[in-house]
């Protein structure tokens, strides 16, 4: 089956399973509206269906029934994550949603493209010589969802080895609409958070002298932290810490007792990721000490480095290649400094995420409004070059047999 015919033969179905989910979007790991349509879908093509217990999430299994030429069977894993953000749309789209949320991250995108992936395999059983486990999850914007699936079994829900996993995400902006775009190993950044609270000594504001005044304490250890970034660590293992919450004081007349900062680390290797980790309690502990005041500090580990496996990262080139044509892909110099909890899945099994520009033909990449952003308008014609990628990716590493 030619996958890429078949894909534009259903894509007004795939484009109304968009505007569909991009009216209703769900924050978090509840998303009863979005589980009802995607349930809705797997149903009428016959896909059997189970739904997590820990979030809305939906595991399905196509039961391919191809002989594998190695004689062993196997599976792959395709994800859609399906959660938005609590944004309200500003995008003036005549099925923009109307709820005080959006699918500002085009996860509406990722929902439709896998149920459109779905309908090509459904129809191609014989030519899949293994299972394809669809992984539609919920709470992938902070809530770790993947984990949570992955705890509940979706690993292991075609009951035969798994041997490849592959997501796709679209972009607003950087690329161009319906370019796909990846790299081998680092693609996207682990994501920690650190919060501080500096615990000085409040007093008047005339008269500091007597106090500990923890907000400038804390402005300094801001500006330390930038500093320990540039001096501590290879600039060809980049790290980036970004201060994004501050607070402190309630009268512009009174010293506050203490003062407390959030910021959002990002890394690219288990090495640095530790070394801030150690860092940072080691920089702080010392600011605070040398001004006569304490802190408190929780350093946490969010989400782990997105990793692409080299060969599957070959694969994915190749494969859009031969479907799209040599200009349909770009291979990553740089990693994107975003990060995904796909990392969980790649870090268990051999795959790639896969980056889809989905810019509008009449904008700028580089200065279209980008993902997260309420102006966030993604180019729909990428549906169905997605949708086909997918399909083919599952079946070509199924038609590989095991690797050595």
């Amino acid at each position: 089956m030619n996958y890429v015919e078949k894909s534009d033969a259903i894509a007004d179905e795939i484009v109304s399973l968009r505007r569909r989910l991009h009216q209703v979007p769900e924050i978090g790991l509840v998303l009863p509206e979005t589980l009802k349509i995607v349930e809705e879908k797997l149903q009428a093509l016959g896909i059997p269906l189970e739904r997590h217990k820990n979030s809305d999430s939906v595991t399905a299994v196509i039961r391919g029934t191809g002989t594998p030429e190695a004689g062993q069977k196997q599976s792959v894993l395709l994800r859609g994550d399906m959660d938005g953000l609590p944004v309200t749309e500003a995008t003036g789209l005549p099925f923009a949603a109307q709820t005080g949320s959006m699918h500002a991250c085009g996860h509406d995108l990722h929902t439709a493209m896998l149920l459109g992936a779905a309908e090509l395999l459904v129809n191609d059983l014989e030519s899949l010589q293994g299972d394809v486990i669809l992984m539609f999850q919920a709470g992938e914007e902070g809530f770790d969802g993947a984990k949570l699936m992955i705890e509940e079994g979706v690993l292991n829900a075609a009951g035969v080895p798994l041997v490849g996993a592959y997501a796709l995400h679209v972009f607003s902006g950087g690329f161009p609409a319906g370019q796909f775009a990846v790299k081998s190993g680092p693609i996207m950044s682990a994501s920690d958070r650190l919060t501080v609270t500096v615990n000085g000594k409040g007093g008047h504001g005339s008269t500091p002298h007597h106090g500990v005044d923890p907000i400038v304490i804390a402005a300094e250890m801001i500006v330390a932290l930038q500093t320990m970034v540039t001096r501590r660590f290879d600039i060809f293992d980049p790290v980036v810490l970004t201060v994004t919450q501050f607070a402190g004081g309630q009268a512009s007349s009174v010293l506050p007792e203490n003062a407390t900062f959030q910021a959002t680390v990002r890394s690219f290797s288990e090495a640095s990721q530790q070394q801030l980790e150690v860092g940072c309690q080691r920089l702080l502990t010392g600011i605070a000490e040398a001004h006569g005041a304490t802190v408190d500090l929780e350093y946490e580990r969010l989400y782990p480095v997105t990793v692409n496996d080299e060969r599957e990262t070959e694969r994915v080139l190749a494969t859009a290649r031969h479907m799209f044509g040599e200009d349909s892909i770009e291979e990553l110099s740089n990693s994107l400094t975003a990060s995904e909890d796909f990392s969980r899945i790649l870090a268990e099994v051999p795959g790639a995420f896969i980056a889809l520009g989905a810019t509008p033909r009449s904008l700028d990449p580089r200065e279209a409004p980008f993902n997260h952003s309420a102006e966030a308008v993604f180019d729909e014609s990428c549906l169905t070059r997605g949708a086909a990628l997918l399909a083919e990716l599952a079946r070509d590493r199924l038609s590989e047999g095991p690797q050595q």
